[in-house]
């Protein structure tokens, strides 16, 4: 039997829009769709639309690739770099500089993160007050800036 296509080219699967749901058979085309998608940073319900399931069935399929969700946009950007690689090697002169490009924009980003997550230094965790001793430093100044007041008027009072 030969499979219906719907407009957009995916497949229609058997009793589709019949009484009762026909089960679904997760294929190597749909799971290499959901990894792409995570590397995208596609939300469930986007890719479930995306692959005509709900996102119950993509909970239930692909809950290992969910899983590493993080890890495939590492596996996406080291399959483009391998890619590139190998048509550099090859003697493409785009794919040359497509690669010089990558290692530019993958070396910007790791300084990026290297800046922005910086450990704090011992000397600003320990220079750090808390909350009860900013208070108590607030009421010392106080105190002392009633005392001072008090002077002047005792100054000026004395004058008069």
């Amino acid at each position: 039997m030969q499979p219906n296509f719907d407009l957009f080219g995916n497949e229609v699967r058997e009793g589709f829009g019949r009484r009762g749901r026909p089960p679904y058979v997760p294929t190597e085309k749909d799971r290499n769709r959901i990894k792409l998608l995570l590397a995208l940073g596609w939300s469930i319900e986007r890719m479930a639309n995306a692959i005509s399931v709900s996102p119950a069935t993509v909970k239930r399929y692909f809950r290992a690739d969910l899983k590493a969700r993080d890890a495939m946009r590492d596996r996406l950007d080291a399959r483009r770099f391998e890619i590139a690689m190998e048509q550099a090697n090859a003697g493409n002169i785009t794919a040359l500089r497509e690669l010089a490009s990558m290692i530019d924009r993958n070396d910007r980003m790791e300084i990026e993160r290297s800046l922005g997550s910086k450990p704090k230094t011992e000397e600003s965790a320990s220079n750090r007050l808390g909350k009860k001793v900013i208070d108590e430093q607030r009421a010392h100044a106080a105190d002392a800036d009633l005392m001072a007041e008090l002077e002047r008027e005792a100054a000026q009072n004395a004058t008069h």
